[in-house]
């Protein structure tokens, strides 16, 4: 049996190119610059002793409070057993803690501790050199633009953000 695939007559293909128009470059180039920023973000977090999934999960911390596992898994592009992986990870380095939600004892909440603001301010200040790197090719108000289009690109209107 053969899969029904659609025959072009041009030779147009699909590559990271820098301009390439066709369907999939827009995937394409979102991970090209997913791998160059996650690599500045590393660099600035290794000194610090956490990768970039444990500071995914400690920027939901701080921006949204205690939160369940459920909810940081989906915040995190995550699943339940990676967040739960995370989640020991942070709580073995002091910097998270797992409390019950009342009314509902099977229900864990995470909640990042006073030496978890501390590690996520220290980031902050590491990452900041690093960041500025990655957007020194943009023009004055470019970054701002960037950050604003890939918001409304991955948090559509009327979806949850």
């Amino acid at each position: 049996m053969t899969a029904d695939v659609p025959r072009r007559t041009t030779a147009s293909r699909a590559t990271d190119r820098p301009g390439d128009a066709t369907p999939f470059a827009l995937g394409l180039l979102l991970r090209q610059a997913h791998w160059r920023a996650a690599s500045v973000m590393t660099e600035a977090l290794r000194p610090l002793g956490i990768e970039l999934r444990h500071f995914a999960v400690l920027i939901v911390l701080v921006d949204r409070g205690a939160t369940v596992q459920r909810d940081l898994a989906a915040a995190t592009g995550s699943d339940k057993a990676g967040i739960m992986r995370v989640v020991d990870d942070l709580e073995r380095m002091g910097l998270a803690v797992r409390k019950t939600v009342p009314g509902d004892r099977r229900v864990r909440a995470v909640e990042i501790t006073p030496q978890g603001v501390e590690l996520f301010d220290a980031a902050h200040v590491a990452a900041e050199p690093l960041a500025e790197r990655l957007v020194a090719e943009l023009e004055p108000g470019e970054p701002e633009q960037l950050r604003d289009l890939l918001t409304r690109f991955a948090y559509p209107s009327g979806s949850e953000a």
